[in-house]
């Protein structure tokens, strides 16, 4: 058991809460402790009955079953490594990014949710942030199942047609990976590469609540340099040094190394 504890806290900080709480709530509707029902979002139960934890908890159950629990498992599975390798790659010393991000995908995902009557919305969050991970290293070549080999921005959909195959839809997956790119865009490609204005910076109140660091692991992937922001100026943290034209995305692992 000293091992279990000891790799549970080797685990980034962020990733982490999500993990665990991604494990302990569908284990909660599982042993009947809370009924399913009332962890689901259900837009009429949100909206009309203020039960306003609905969004969230929806976001960490999962209906674990027979005809369910390997496509939990394997969504689990990309939640621990590519939650870890952005964590402490492209946000390493910057859990206020990596929140932000979170947030950002996160209520995007509950709008979209609500409007399309989704009661489950695991599936697009991790989603989300295994397509940002692929985007910050495209050009890395990643190894999948029975050796197949191609460049890590194809990843998501590769994951999208797998998903399909075990669990008969594309809808979660699909959406978590419009949210992954509408954050990927806004955050980096439209200001950076296009020449855009900055719509989206974390607010000075996460900097406060998780300040920045320095050191840690990296080599899962380099965040794009961005001219300074306001908050950057501040100290507040951000995303490095400035630079016009076209950016390097990053570098990465290849899929399944440790």
């Amino acid at each position: 058991m000293s091992d279990i504890g000891d790799w549970f806290k080797s685990i980034p900080f962020i990733t982490r809460y999500w993990f665990a709480g991604s494990i302990a709530v569908p284990l909660i509707g599982k042993l009947g402790l809370i009924s399913p029902v009332n962890l689901v979002l259900w837009p009429e139960s949100f909206f009309h009955k203020f039960q306003i934890w609905r969004p969230f908890t929806s976001t960490l159950y999962f209906p674990v079953g027979p005809g369910t629990g390997f496509l939990y498992l394997v969504n689990l599975y990309f939640l621990y490594q590519y939650s870890t390798r952005l964590e402490t790659g492209a946000f390493d010393g910057r859990p206020a990014d990596y929140i932000f991000m979170l947030l950002f995908n996160w209520i995007c995902i509950v709008i979209t949710g609500l409007m399309m009557d989704m009661q489950l919305l695991m599936i697009p969050l991790i989603m989300s942030v295994l397509y940002v991970w692929a985007q910050l290293n495209r050009d890395m070549i990643v190894s999948f199942w029975f050796g197949t080999r191609f460049k890590a921005c194809y990843l998501p959909w590769v994951i999208l047609g797998f998903n399909y195959i075990i669990g008969g839809s594309i809808v979660n997956e699909l959406i978590g990976n419009l949210v992954g790119h509408l954050y990927f865009f806004l955050m980096f490609k439209y200001p950076m590469d296009l020449g855009g204005r900055s719509f989206l910076s974390t607010p000075q109140i996460l900097y406060q609540w998780f300040p920045n660091r320095r050191g840690g692991v990296s080599g899962f992937g380099v965040p794009p340099s961005r001219r300074p922001a306001p908050q950057d100026q501040a100290g507040g943290g951000g995303g490095g040094g400035g630079g016009g034209g076209r950016h390097n995305w990053g570098q990465g692992f290849r899929l399944g190394d440790d």
